[in-house]
């Protein structure tokens, strides 16, 4: 899942009143446990909250879902889901600092053409309290670092790859078709008996039967699918070929709109594809920046309010003249590969650095250096040197070539790591939930 769009949805329409509407009508009585997952509890106010949620994005987009009990089982489950997620955060010590936090949702509000102060004034008008709202952000970061860190380590890519793709982009002449695309899966376990495999084909197949009868794929993927997507009405949103997982991709190439394709089998289960719409020969615009940084990584010894204050000591420097960019570099940043350079990172996409690093480049304009900013490195600031478009050098279409590759290997794992998380931690349903 990718970290940013996750919280740029939280400010999209009714989301706020879904929030804010579970937590004023919380009931005043001692909360329900509804499961036991290792050391935590999932909770019905919890729950609550996300049912509302989905209905809330539901009634904006004019989506039918199913009924309230298959409903509230899919929560449970995502619930469950990142519970487990964000216990591994713990147990690997990953905080999220207040001027991390503050930082994220400035750029969120950012994104979304808004000051922290009118971000601040939306919440309020539908009633959510800028605490709840705080709150939500740092899960969302918890739960996207934990995700990277994790999955990138499963992702290998050798040199063929990336020339094989390379090859590929050069014959479209940097167009792609795009693919607006949905997933229904049917989870089976790793080695499935022949019961589980028919109980399984015969879903698929109910499914399908449904689908052409005109069934609507997005009601049926919340009630019936095991996918990462299932709330989501499994919408994948637009990808190209080269970015989807490989079962995926090879199910909708040459696919028109509307198609259905299915049910296909992998190693984590059966899965119906539908194209939603797509995208003729769309453009893509290359773009690479220039830019050079300074590292201060937070320790024992250096907290994160010296570390950043270091930083905020160097930008005044700068901006009075007292102190060059490059020497401020080499003296005291702990990034070795560009500190050697005076800071330098040279020509890259942005898509290469990590993602608030990558947000920052591209908000700023040549000549700019950003305020301090945290990614999982440390604290940085960073200097837009220059921006260039349309560049089709092998180099350029190496590192695209990658970080399509990159982006279509974590969507395939990610469900693995899950699935693999889920496997060895206790999980307990209470009575009554199915």
């Amino acid at each position: 899942m990718d970290m940013k769009k996750t919280l740029i949805a939280l400010l999209t329409a009714g989301v706020f009143g879904a929030l804010s509407q579970a937590a004023v009508a919380a009931p005043e009585l001692a909360d329900r446990v509804l499961a036991v997952v290792n050391k935590d509890v999932v909770l019905a106010s919890q729950q609550d909250a996300l049912v509302q949620k989905v209905k809330s994005n539901a009634r904006e987009q004019g989506q039918s879902l199913p009924d309230d009990a298959t409903l509230r089982r899919q929560a449970l489950d995502r619930l469950i889901q990142e519970s487990l997620v964000l216990q591994l955060a713990d147990r690997q010590g990953l905080k999220v600092s207040d001027t991390q936090l503050e930082q994220a949702i400035a750029g969120i509000a950012t994104e979304n053409r808004m000051s922290v102060e009118q971000l601040r004034a939306q919440l309020d008008r539908e009633g959510m309290t800028y605490p709840q709202y705080r709150e939500e952000v740092r899960r969302e970061i918890l739960m996207g670092e934990v995700r990277r860190n994790q999955v990138r380590r499963r992702v290998n890519i050798s040199e063929q790859e990336v020339k094989q793709v390379v090859e590929i982009l050069k014959k479209q002449g940097q167009q792609q078709n795009e693919f607006h695309v949905g997933h229904i899966q049917i989870a089976l376990p790793d080695n499935p008996s022949a019961a589980q495999l028919d109980a399984a084909k015969a879903k698929a197949q109910r499914i399908m039967q449904a689908l052409s009868s005109g069934a609507d794929f997005r009601k049926l993927a919340i009630a019936e699918s095991n996918g990462p997507k299932a709330l989501e009405g499994g919408d994948w949103g637009w990808m190209s070929l080269q970015e989807m997982p490989t079962l995926m991709a090879e199910a909708v190439q040459g696919a028109s709109k509307g198609a259905i394709v299915g049910p296909l089998r992998s190693g984590a289960g059966l899965h119906i594809i539908k194209v939603f719409d797509t995208k003729g020969q769309q453009q893509v615009n290359l773009t690479e920046v220039k830019s050079r940084h300074i590292l201060i990584k937070p320790s024992i010894i250096l907290s994160e309010e010296k570390a950043k204050g270091m930083l905020d000591g160097f930008l005044r420097d700068l901006r009075s003249g007292k102190a060059n960019f490059a020497q401020l570099a080499e003296k005291y940043s702990e990034d070795p590969g560009s500190a050697v350079q005076g800071g330098e990172l040279g020509w890259s996409s942005p898509d290469v650095y990590a993602p608030e690093f990558r947000d920052m480049v591209n908000r700023l304009q040549p000549g700019q250096i950003s305020q301090p900013f945290r990614t999982s490195f440390g604290w940085h600031i960073v200097q837009l040197e220059d921006r260039r478009s349309q560049d089709a050098t092998d180099k350029a279409l190496e590192q695209r070539a990658y970080q399509l590759i990159y982006n279509r290997r974590f969507a395939e794992e990610v469900q693995g790591w899950m699935d693999e998380l889920r496997d060895g931690a206790y999980i307990r349903i209470e009575d009554g939930q199915s």
